[in-house]
């Protein structure tokens, strides 16, 4: 799953919270980091993302009812 255009990172991070299930960013080098971790948090925003706004990101959803908590909140904000 790809999302573009995460204007406020520290919002979705704390939507991740209530994901149920394993919720990964996929790196450009292709590793995966556990983003309900705060410490793969940390380390995404400090080495991939330099501004507030997070321009892509490349998702994997374990859980359909994550996929669909995600959905809402890109759609709702």
């Amino acid at each position: 799953m790809k999302i573009k255009n995460i204007s406020e990172p520290q919002k979705f991070f704390e939507l991740l919270k209530d994901c149920k299930g394993k919720v990964e960013l996929v790196t450009s080098e292709g590793d995966r980091l556990n983003l309900k971790s705060t410490l793969c948090q940390y380390i995404a925003l400090t080495q991939m993302f330099k501004d507030a706004q997070i321009d892509e990101l490349d998702l994997i959803v374990s859980e359909p009812e994550d996929l669909n908590l995600l959905l809402n909140y890109l759609v709702r904000g």
